[in-house]
């Protein structure tokens, strides 16, 4: 199959054979220095409220009511992980992603409820900036959500461009809500920019555009990457679907063509779009030099625990496989989410690991893979793993790590054990806090509710360490307060 560098030379149709011959030539070379590149390209899908149990490659799929060829095809080519860890809330996770540091050091541990200021601060170094840097072409579209005020969006963070939603998709359903209109409040909008220019509103995020947005956004990226491959320079797309967060609903291209009800065209929908983009590099010519990588930013979609839920749009109960709690708990279903990353030749394919990982070593992976420069002056929680995902090691090279829900310490993971301080069912019930920890063995208890803490008392003992590390590190590093103003400086 001719890539696309190929292709656009074919078009060419000089009438002296000589020339014709030499067009071909400069093209076939342009081709392969355009496939041969040093740096690596970097993508990464990054899927909203999407549960470990949705893809048929971890048991979902079918039993959700639709296949799932495209993740499934990704899984076999690719690296899977059963263990890849995110923190529990939107903002959060997209913060520990992009910084490689726990959420609590930007000061985004919580998503925002108010109209201030919130997101990251001008001396926060995101992954965007660092590739930048290293000379990327950076794009981003889709949802933001760590800043919606001048000087926190994502064109001011090191992407070269943008389209998306600043904040969360729930916000899509207020202009149908009554009292909306008298609430004084700035309704959402759907948003463009390049770096170094105001970001322009470009159009009301309302309920008509939300099931037609993430069609725009697969449009947008593969358009991007295209560019990128024309323009000779290694790229870093961050893909930030706005699925499958609430209000639940699939393109009209999809909508009833699972015959199994709205979630299941959404999972249709995600998939074809996902297999959009893999034969979108492949017609480009670089998937032996693109990184791909499909995670989610936390577990899944939730109901209102234990009652009826009725919205304006549909709602729908995500799955978390066979592990228990949704987004907003300390359980495994709101830290583990699904996980796959692609890279031909590199890291080898149809292979699995249930080691630990967690979004934030994404960072200094990433880092080490296309040789950028890790910051030095604050802290990176995140962990090297390029031998990990290269197949040179075993073992991820991380042991466990602190469980924040919020702003509030929940519990410590570390190996196939749980230490749990502070419980809630879901993200609306009651918080429990306890006297003594309890302690979970998720080898033979993956839905946390078997406290052996005796005659365990030996797991606290080796599972703290890291808890005391990390409040030594926060008192020595003290963590950006939150909705602090820029400019910033650690004092």
């Amino acid at each position: 199959m001719l890539n696309h560098t190929q292709q656009r030379c074919m078009q060419l149709k000089p009438e002296n054979m000589k020339l014709k011959t030499l067009i071909i030539t400069i093209c076939l070379f342009a081709s392969f220095t355009a496939t041969s590149q040093d740096k690596p390209n970097v993508v990464i899908v990054f899927m909203d409220n999407f549960g470990w149990g949705e893809p048929g490659f971890n048991g979902g799929g079918i039993t959700r009511g639709a296949e799932t060829p495209q993740m499934d095809k990704l899984a076999d080519e690719g690296f899977r992980l059963t263990n890849f860890n995110v923190e529990v809330q939107c903002t959060p996770s997209r913060s520990a992603l992009l910084t490689g540091r726990y959420a609590i050091r930007s000061g985004n541990g919580t998503v925002p409820l108010g109209e201030g200021t919130y997101g990251l601060v001008q001396w926060e170094i995101t992954m965007a900036e660092m590739l930048s840097k290293n000379g990327y072409a950076t794009g981003m579209f889709g949802k933001w959500h760590l800043g919606r005020t001048d000087g926190r969006f994502p064109t001011d963070q090191g992407f070269d461009e943008w389209y998306g939603v600043p904040n969360s998709t729930d916000e899509s359903t207020y202009s149908s809500l009554e009292g909306f209109d008298q609430s004084g409040l700035n309704e959402s909008h759907v948003m463009s920019a390049t770096k170094g220019s105001t970001p322009e509103k470009i159009r009301p995020y309302r309920l008509d555009y939300r099931p037609l947005i993430d069609r725009d956004l697969t449009d947008k990226a593969m358009d991007f990457m295209e560019r990128s491959v024309d323009d000779k320079k290694p790229f870093f797309l961050y893909l930030p679907y706005t699925a499958t967060h609430f209000p639940t609903m699939a393109h009209p291209d999809f909508k009833g063509k699972s015959g199994n009800g709205e979630w299941a065209d959404l999972l249709m929908q995600i998939d074809s779009y996902l297999g959009e983009l893999q034969n979108k590099i492949k017609e480009l010519g670089i998937e032996e030099n693109t990184i791909f990588v499909f995670t989610a930013d936390n577990g899944p979609e939730a109901l209102n625990y234990g009652s009826t839920s009725i919205t304006v749009e549909g709602a729908y109960q995500g799955s978390a496989g066979p592990w228990r709690g949704t987004l907003f708990t300390g359980f495994e279903g709101a830290l583990r989410v699904p996980f796959v990353i692609k890279w031909p030749k590199n890291i080898p394919e149809g292979t699995s690991s249930d080691e630990i990982a967690h979004a934030m070593d994404l960072f200094p992976t990433i880092a080490a893979i296309t040789k950028s420069e890790v910051p030095q002056d604050r802290v990176i929680d995140g962990i090297d793993m390029s031998d990990f995902f290269l197949g040179k090691s075993e073992k991820s090279g991380r042991d466990g790590f602190i469980v924040y829900m919020g702003n509030d310490i929940f519990g410590v993971k570390w190996r196939n054990w749980k230490l749990h301080f502070e419980e809630q069912e879901a993200w609306n019930t009651i918080k429990h806090t306890y006297t003594m920890p309890r302690v979970y063995n998720l080898y033979d208890d993956p839905q946390e509710r078997n406290n052996v803490l005796f005659p365990h008392t030996w797991v606290p003992k080796a599972a703290l360490k890291q808890l005391e590390e990390h409040i030594i590190s926060l008192k020595q590093n003290p963590p950006v307060p939150t909705g602090q103003i820029d400019p910033y400086e650690p004092k």
